[in-house]
């Protein structure tokens, strides 16, 4: 989707860089770029090194930048773009695990606001600076996530976990992700990060859908898990809202 949206807007000027944030790098990353077949730069961040420099604390995020190099939106929900043709949802397949189905129907309730969003990028994409949707450098530092010193102390904790598990020190890596989940509690990046490395499943995608063994959740190292925490604060809340 996000491929046929840049080879549209390309002619124009516009170019979509994306950025797959996984520790995992290569090995997590490489299945989906494959199959979405990028004619755009598609590159890896296993530090996660653009949630430290942009504020990105959840997926899928944009940031749009101009011409000169300039932020003109900072982090914000990005919805997938609309697909006209793209007919009705496939339904989930009979075997499918309970908590996968359990999932997808809690991330159905996730609101966004896909229109609104691509409305305004076609805007900005057809009138640059002159777009209502580019907003002022002052605009931006305005919307821009403050950083105290406990976030920083966060990020610092999520990056030496990250160098700790790609040096395979799993559980000396679960007490700094614990760390960078408590100082940095709005981040569902660095959550969904170290949730997916405890259990890591026979490919990628099976990765996202791990949790705690209802059998023997004590096993399980830390506070939450997606579906918990989804639950705990609710669909309307796991977005911020988008704005004009």
């Amino acid at each position: 989707m996000w491929r046929s949206l840049r080879d549209e807007l390309h002619p124009k000027g516009f170019e979509l860089v994306t950025v797959g944030l996984d520790t995992l790098g290569d090995a997590g990353c490489r299945p989906f770029i494959e199959a979405a077949q990028p004619t755009h730069p598609s590159l890896i961040d296993r530090h996660h090194v653009l949630a430290e420099l942009l504020g990105v604390v959840n997926i899928p995020s944009s940031v749009w930048i101009d011409e000169n190099g300039m932020i003109v939106r900072p982090a914000e929900v990005a919805p997938a773009p609309p697909q006209p043709n793209s007919g009705p949802r496939l339904a989930m397949p009979p075997d499918a695990p309970q908590r996968m189905v359990d999932m997808m129907a809690e991330a159905a309730k996730i609101r966004r606001d896909t229109e609104a969003y691509h409305s305004a990028l076609r805007d900005w994409v057809a009138l640059g600076a002159d777009s209502r949707f580019a907003l002022s450098p002052d605009e931006v530092i305005e919307r821009s996530r403050p950083r105290d010193a406990d976030k920083a102390r966060g990020h610092a904790h999520f990056q030496l976990a990250a160098q700790l598990e790609m040096d395979g020190h799993h559980a000396a890596a679960v007490q700094h992700f614990r760390e960078a989940h408590r100082l940095v509690p709005d981040s569902w990046t660095f959550r969904r990060q170290a949730w997916s490395l405890e259990k890591v499943g026979p490919d990628a995608l099976a990765r996202f859908w791990q949790g705690p063994d209802p059998k023997s959740p004590e096993a399980w190292p830390y506070e939450g898990d997606w579906l918990s925490d989804f639950r705990k604060i609710g669909a309307e809340k796991y977005n911020d809202p988008w704005r004009p």
